[in-house]
């Protein structure tokens, strides 16, 4: 497996356009029509925000004039906020004087772009504020994979896990988790060498990663440990894709050591409604179903749900 291929499918960078004026959003959405991007569009500094937290856009284009929640505000709850700090910010402003443009990159405008503007050079300005977040946006990325297995590392998983739960809480969605530990690891060092142990992970990373799905966040964890993040999965169907994790690592074939089946044990924490612990509270319950699972046999999934009566449990 490689590293690339834990990125997802190539898509056009949302650019998210927040401006109170309806004509503002029609002039861009026909004069962008031809760049290669989305447009998502919000008429207030509060809807704009929520979309920030939601959709993660590439860029905001930012409109300082607006009633209730002005730009400046908007502006500056978006760089409060460990969600959106670094997005990349134009703001698209009537507002003229030396004062607003100072205050707009005090707080943290990338660029200041006065109205009526010229459409060829806000293009251009849209075209090279995309360029550098996707520059930083790949740097960013290849920080965040295990060199071996191509996976995500333990450094995302620390930044997305606190996500997945306070997005799962705030919309009531259902979130799981699963933690994966490899049986026996240590004798497959032993016996067959270290590049054995490691043709083991790269193998178990690539059948995860087969089996996630494009929204699930799997990460090598640590030695041989993995974790995946499933939003919006309850814990019957997380329990359901970790049996075909173990399944098909327990009737894979070897061909340096035919001789020796590998499995695993998997740990399930979950719930249906979005309610649940922390995120260290949820993930020492996902520890400890895998714990179960190693002390009663081994090549088991053991499942904890959160919210509700414990389920039946696989092997």
């Amino acid at each position: 497996m490689t590293q690339s291929s834990i990125h997802e499918s190539e898509t056009r960078p949302l650019v998210l356009v927040i401006d109170d004026s309806i004509d503002v959003h029609r002039l861009l959405q026909a004069r962008l029509r031809s760049e290669p991007l989305e447009l998502v569009q919000a008429t207030s500094g509060e809807a704009g925000l929520e979309l920030a937290r939601d959709r993660t856009p590439a860029i905001v284009l930012l409109d300082l004039d607006m009633p209730e929640m002005d730009g400046f505000e908007v502006l500056r709850a978006l760089k409060d906020d460990p969600r959106t700090l670094h997005l990349p910010v134009i703001v698209l402003s009537g507002l003229q004087s030396p004062h607003d443009k100072v205050t707009a990159f005090d707080l943290g405008a990338v660029d200041y772009v006065t109205k009526p503007f010229d459409l060829t050079e806000l293009k251009v300005r849209v075209r090279s504020a995309l360029r550098v977040h996707q520059l930083l946006d790949m740097l960013a990325k290849r920080a965040q994979v295990d060199g071996l297995t191509g996976l995500y590392n333990r450094a995302h998983f620390d930044q997305r896990w606190p996500e997945a739960i306070a997005t799962a809480k705030r919309h009531g969605r259902p979130l799981s988790i699963a933690m994966l530990d490899v049986d026996h690891f240590k004798s497959i060092n032993d016996t067959y060498g270290h590049p054995a142990g490691d043709a083991v992970l790269q193998e178990v990373a690539e059948i995860v990663q087969n089996s996630s799905r494009a929204s699930d966040i799997a990460c090598r964890y640590g030695g041989e440990e993995f974790v995946i993040v499933m939003p919006d999965t309850s814990p019957e169907e997380a329990q359901v894709l970790c049996d075909r994790i173990r399944t098909t690592l327990e009737q894979t074939n070897w061909l340096k050591h035919p001789e020796r089946t590998v499995t695993c044990c998997l740990g399930v924490a979950g719930c249906d409604g979005g309610e649940g612990p922390d995120s260290d509270e949820w993930l020492s319950k996902a520890d400890q179903a895998l714990y179960r699972a190693k002390t009663t046999g081994r090549n088991r999934v053991e499942t904890t749900r959160l919210d509700g009566p414990q389920l039946a449990q696989t092997a």
